[in-house]
Order: C-alpha cells, then structure tokens, then sequence
C-alpha cells in the first residue's frame, strides 16, 4: 500500500531516542468533545456509529489536525479501547460512559466469549478508518493506532463499566488467578492482531493504553498485568516481521504505575508515557536511555488560565531537557483531554511547547 510520502517525522525520531529540534507534541484524546466540530458530528451520530464508519472517524481523527495547523505533530485514529471486548463477542453501550449489559460474572462466563475471533472481520472498520486517514492527511504528521492493554480491558469486562474500587476484578485476581491469567492473555492475543492489523492498513505507530495499571500493587502489577503487556510487544513484533512490514515505534502508556517504570523498560516498547504524578527527572532516572517517555502536564492545567499553563509547560520541558536539546521525548498530556477545556487554551499549550522545548 502507498501513502503520500511523510513531510513531519518528528514523532517517530523522538520515539527512536533520537534528539529533535524540539519535542513533538500531541494529545490523548486530541479528536473529542472539547471540540465544536466533534460535537456537531457526534450529535447526529452514535459514539460507536462513528468507530465504525470510516468516513466519519476520518473526518473526527481530522478535526484537531486542520484547526492546529503546523502545532500538533500526531493524528491518533478515533476509535476506543473497547472494540476489543466487542470483537470478543460482548455488548458495550456508551451513554454517556461505557456500560457493558452482559460483564462476566464468574469464570465460567468465558465460554460466553468468542473462540476464534477473526480480528480482520470483526475490526476491519477501524484498518479501513486508518487507511482512508493516512491518505487523507497527505503526509501532514504520522498516524497512531492504539488498543487498550489486557488489564484495562479485563476490569470493563468484569466490572461492567467504570469503578472506582475494582472490586469484581480484583476478586477475579485473587480468587481465580489462574483463569484471570489465561482470559489476560487471551486479550493480548486478539490485540497482537488487530494492532498488526492497523500497521498493515496504514499505522506509524501504536499505543497501548493501560488506563488502570496503577490500581494494582506492584507485584500484582508485575504477576498480571506485565505478562500480557510483554505478549503484546513480542507478538506484534514477531507477526510483522513474518509478513515483510517494517515495525513501527510502540509506546506503553501505564497510568498510575510510577514505581514500575523500571521494570517496563525490558517490556518491549520504545516508548513509556508517564503520568503527571511523576518528575520528569525522576522518570527518565528510571528507565535510563533505553527508552523514550511521553507525557506528562496535569490535564487540569489547561483550565488554568494562559499564565499557569505557560508557566507550567516551560517547567516541564526543563525537566525533561535537563538543559540539552530536546531527546527521546514526546510531549503530551499525563492523561486524555478533558470535555470543558477551551480550544484556544489548548492552542496556547501548543504554542508553549513550541517555544520551551526548542533546543
């Protein structure tokens, strides 16, 4: 498959630790309500209507890229970590958070998922959705694709949606460790596919998100989650190589799980993200050279007006740059944008990275 070639690389240099002229930017959640122009569409269509066709996940993917022209160095595909559970055979509703009518209950609910899941069938819509995107940003920035990692997903599909004390999961964890490892891994298995399926149609890079990886302590970090993270990284890497497609950078983004930094540098990605609950310094002090981060302003600032958030950003280049050029280093939020951030607040953060990150 042929694109137009590629005009800004910025991203992808970072990502191989390399040093740029100035940190890329982007953020989680960059295509979504804060905007007018996602809300206008979003209120003649479904959430999940809009994942599954591609012209209108294009045109949402587009939206950010067309109003910050020249700031944002990344599109991520509009899409959402839960189509994995659906491909798996379960119902999700969104309204307006993620409700799943049908969670598992006990082990033996399992057999209620699919066996054999054609990942190609099932999440061709989103390969399509890239596919289109890639062309239709012309070589403007790179492409991400992204699925949720194992454990995140694991916790919606016990829990049935949002929790906020991960009980059922987490009795899961405890009370049937074993199966909990094998339904683990069996996610891992379907996300080898599909993000193998989004290089294929167009991706540059790939994200895993693990939304929930600092709910665990960190050994059960380390005995659950981990284990598929690793599946996930050597699979994907191991089926590209076996098709003759070049592999492309993968950022694992572990929110919560500061004390694990360590630990996930031999996990397989070139990136980490890291939250706002850690120093710059201190994170790279972590992992050392061997990867690049990604991260990590309090989403929260960007309500705090033009001065905390020049302030704030210029604080976090100097932490990362440590007074050298800007190297292995991807800026972004510490988690996904929040619906009531001004668009030009956003701007401004932008354009203060820009400015504070340039060597």
């Amino acid at each position: 498959m042929s694109f137009p070639p590629l005009k800004n690389d910025l991203i992808l240099r970072a990502a191989r630790g390399e040093e740029t002229e100035r940190a890329p930017v982007w953020v989680m959640r960059q295509a979504g309500r804060y905007l007018p122009e996602f809300l206008a569409v979003r209120a003649d269509h479904g959430f999940f209507e809009i994942c599954r066709t591609p012209e209108l996940a294009k045109e949402v993917t587009l939206q950010p890229i067309r109003r910050y022209t020249g700031l944002i160095d990344a599109a991520i595909i509009f899409s959402d970590i839960l189509v994995v559970p659906q491909a798996l055979g379960m119902e999700v509703q969104m309204n307006p958070g993620p409700h799943f009518p049908d969670p598992l209950v006990t082990p033996a609910d399992i057999e209620k998922l699919t066996k054999d899941v054609d990942v190609d069938k099932e999440l061709g819509y989103v390969y399509e959705a890239i596919t289109q995107t890639r062309h239709a940003l012309n070589g403007e920035v790179p492409l991400i694709g992204f699925c949720g990692a194992p454990w995140t997903l694991f916790s919606y599909m016990i829990e049935g949606g949002s929790t906020k004390t991960f009980q059922k999961c987490k009795t899961w964890l405890f009370k049937y460790p074993e199966e909990s490892k094998a339904l683990l891994d069996r996610i891992a298995d379907v996300c080898v596919d599909f993000l193998v399926g989004q290089v294929k149609a167009g991706a540059q890079l790939l994200q895993v998100f693990d939304s929930w990886a600092g709910e665990l302590a960190p050994h059960h970090f380390e005995e659950f989650a981990l284990p598929s993270l690793k599946r996930i990284a050597s699979g994907v890497r191991e089926k590209l190589a076996a098709a003759n497609v070049p592999a492309v950078p993968m950022t694992l983004f572990p929110k919560g799980a500061n004390s694990q930094l360590a630990s996930l540098v031999d996990a397989g990605y070139d990136v980490i993200g890291i939250d706002w609950c850690i120093d710059p310094a201190d994170a790279r002090k972590s992992v050392g050279d061997k990867v690049a981060l990604q991260g990590n302003l309090d989403p929260m600032l960007l309500y705090g007006g033009r001065d905390a958030i020049e302030r704030e950003v210029k604080r976090m280049c100097e932490r990362f740059r440590g007074g050298k050029a800007p190297k292995a280093w991807i800026c972004n939020l510490g988690h996904g944008i929040t619906p009531g951030v001004d668009p030009e607040d956003l701007r401004w953060f932008f354009q203060c990275v820009h400015k504070y990150s340039a060597a």
